[in-house]
């Protein structure tokens, strides 16, 4: 019989996680069907306890529904305790545990598709909303010899530090927080930026100073050209988006529902080449 799988959204309709998912299984010869379903804003868990009482055996979250895949799982996996948000849910005799794929998703990314290793590199991290938490705790772990997280609202970023320093992780980075104008005269490795600045092509506060020919600058976002991604390719920078970021976060979820680990690098190909 064959294993059904889902991702739910509002909106859903461009994405490309169901074409990401079926490469996936033709080249693993798994037997699944995956679908994109749109759920009611207010109704994520009246849609999930839908798909549990179908059959299914999981489902990928994305926005809005992270927070709330994370308050209703009945397991929470380590890797979605520090953003408590989820974007991959295993259900299981009526029930559904808690994963977030999105740090693993951007790690792998960074050190094998981009052949860039974190350990001992100095790392700047732009932004302290949902999609940093996500992957902060994965960064800290490939125990980089610096982790900066830059944002408006220092606040923000001290929530962070306290949640990090709160896990049950043994040996990881502490994450150093700075505002915007503390960046002046900084030199890191490796930029990211995990804020949605890109969404409405605003410019970041940050120096040009920052992005130099020997560092690596990414962006989360995926499908255009953002201001941060022209300001480092300006400078000289070697420049990559999120692409294969969301690549490898449904590897991740397809090796934890299937347990085996598909090859990311010709589905990257093929989604870029759309």
């Amino acid at each position: 019989m064959t294993d059904k799988y889902a991702v739910l959204g509002n909106p859903i309709g461009h994405s490309k996680s169901p074409m990401i998912h079926a490469e996936f299984a033709k080249q693993t010869k798994q037997d699944i069907s995956y679908e994109a379903i749109l759920a009611p804003l207010d109704g994520f868990s009246d849609t999930v306890k839908r798909l549990i009482a179908e059959g299914y055996k999981g489902v990928n979250v994305t926005v809005p529904f992270k927070f709330e895949a994370f308050d209703m799982a009945n397991d929470i996996n380590a890797s979605a305790v520090v953003p408590e948000a989820s974007n991959t849910l295993v259900f299981y005799e009526g029930s559904a545990a808690a994963y977030n794929t999105d740090g693993i998703g951007l790690v792998t990314d960074i050190q094998k598709n981009l052949a860039r290793p974190l350990q001992g590199k100095r790392v700047l991290m732009i932004g302290a909303g949902g999609a940093a938490q996500g992957v902060a705790i994965e960064i800290a772990k490939a125990n980089p010899a610096t982790f900066v997280v830059v944002n408006r609202s220092v606040e923000k970023v001290h929530d962070m530090q306290k949640k990090l320093e709160g896990a049950k992780e043994q040996d990881i980075v502490a994450i150093t927080a700075s505002s915007f104008n503390g960046l002046d005269g900084q030199v890191f490795d490796v930029v990211i930026n995990a804020t949605s600045a890109g969404l409405t092509d605003s410019v970041l506060p940050i120096p040009d100073s920052i992005f130099t020919s020997n560092i690596l600058a990414y962006d989360m976002m995926y499908g255009r050209e953002t201001p941060f991604m022209l300001q480092a390719r300006s400078a000289g920078a070697q420049v990559a988006d999120g692409l294969g970021m969301l690549v490898e976060q449904a590897a991740e979820a397809f090796s934890i529902w299937r347990g085996i680990k598909p090859d990311t690098k010709p589905v990257i190909a093929t989604i870029r080449a759309l």
